[in-house]
């Protein structure tokens, strides 16, 4: 029987499968032969091969002539170059902004690096928000003190760091704010382990941020998603236990984007 999906759609099988085997070729680093492909995804070797001669047929997957085993070709990636140029990132995240909104009952941003600094390309406010957001669209901000900021600085290699604080410097807004190389490295090695940034009243006193990330394909943070509200209402007791259901959420905008996580 065919699986249910939402709103009482079926799901087709055999769509299923042949977006499995397409998934599972692409993670692999080598050739793969017929029966480890079909061991791997519980799928018969007669149902894998007219998948996989469909996939040859029409160009997304080739068959070495000397091991008969299987690799994706890059015709994906044209596909890929396609989709990035049209899509709109503010429609795809859109929904998933205002469930994070609801869920935490505070405004929402959604944040790009460009030159070195944040910019916010989508905001939305809660209507119970007790704090109007400064973080409007088109508003630019630092990177070294907000929440999106670090996590969109996890591109940065050591060298790059040291261009931003040539270039931009580390400027003190508040008491909190990282003032030094030193500082703003150890945020960042804990922006990495945790998988979520902060802004601890780093930017202005009595606000506060948290933010999780969104992946590309190719593991490139490209923006970042964040909740601003008052530090008195965003508290850790608030934050903590809707956090994994916000990395989850996170994860999910990450997969649209065409991220593929490795754990």
């Amino acid at each position: 029987m065919d699986k249910e999906v939402s709103a009482g759609v079926r799901a087709n099988q055999s769509a299923e499968k042949l977006l499995r085997i397409m998934e599972y070729l692409s993670m692999q680093n080598e050739p793969v032969r017929l029966i480890d492909i079909s061991k791997a995804l519980k799928i018969n070797e007669s149902t894998a091969l007219r998948f996989l001669t469909t996939l040859i047929d029409n160009g997304y997957t080739e068959q070495d002539k000397e091991t008969s085993r299987y690799y994706m070709t890059y015709k994906l990636c044209a596909l890929t170059a396609r989709i990035t140029e049209n899509i709109d990132l503010r429609t795809v995240i859109r929904p998933y902004m205002r469930e994070i909104s609801e869920m935490f009952g505070e405004t929402v941003c959604l944040a790009i690096e460009k030159d070195m600094k944040v910019v916010y390309i989508d905001v939305l406010e809660s209507q119970n928000s007790m704090i109007r957001s400064m973080n409007r669209i088109g508003h630019i901000a630092p990177m070294h003190c907000t929440g999106i900021g670090k996590l969109l600085l996890l591109n940065y290699s050591e060298e790059d760091i040291d261009k931003l604080i040539a270039r931009k410097g580390l400027t003190r807004f508040t008491e909190h704010t990282a003032g030094s190389k030193w500082d703003l490295m150890q945020l960042l090695n804990t922006v990495r382990r945790d998988g979520v940034a902060y802004d601890n009243e780093e930017c202005e006193i009595g606000a506060r941020c948290v933010a999780v990330p969104v992946y590309d394909a190719s593991g490139k943070v490209i923006a970042g998603i964040s909740i601003t509200g008052l530090a008195s209402r965003l508290t850790d007791a608030v934050i903590e236990p809707r956090l994994e259901s916000l990395k989850k959420i996170a994860a999910t905008v990450s997969a649209k984007m065409g991220y593929m996580s490795l754990k």
